[in-house]
């Protein structure tokens, strides 16, 4: 059997809040906004491959760990390609993400940067030819 990728979750304090600025950022569609039993408000989004990202909030009573915004052992990011990393750079720096590494110059002619973003999720913006 082939495996694919069927989600990525983000938790978020402010679940409404942070699937808005990837719609805004990344063009996602919303798919789903409810309220679960688990008590938590779980926002489905999709981006142009189909990819499913997951954005809830704290399920009731559940007590989380802080999020790490520096690179880290297990999870640590995750990638979306661009076509323009200096302009995509600015924008998303100018609607709230932060550039934490980079830009850099890799080998093959590709460009990489990145980022936290709000929700304090960290990804990373890639420019060049398909790896």
């Amino acid at each position: 059997m082939r495996y694919m990728i069927h989600h990525i979750h983000i938790k978020s304090d402010d679940p409404k809040s942070t699937a808005g600025w990837f719609v805004a950022a990344f063009g996602f569609n919303v798919i789903s906004d409810e309220t679960r039993a688990f008590g938590d408000r779980f926002i489905r989004l999709q981006d142009a491959a189909n990819v499913l990202v997951m954005i809830s909030g704290r399920r009731t009573g559940e007590v989380l760990e802080p999020a790490c915004t520096n690179s880290h052992l297990g999870l640590d990011h995750f990638g979306m390609r661009t076509g323009n990393l200096a302009n995509d750079l600015d924008r998303l720096t100018s609607d709230g993400a932060k550039v934490v590494e980079g830009p850099h110059d890799m080998p093959g002619g590709i460009k990489s940067a990145f980022l936290v973003v709000p929700g304090d999720v960290r990804v990373e913006l890639i420019e060049g030819p398909a790896i």
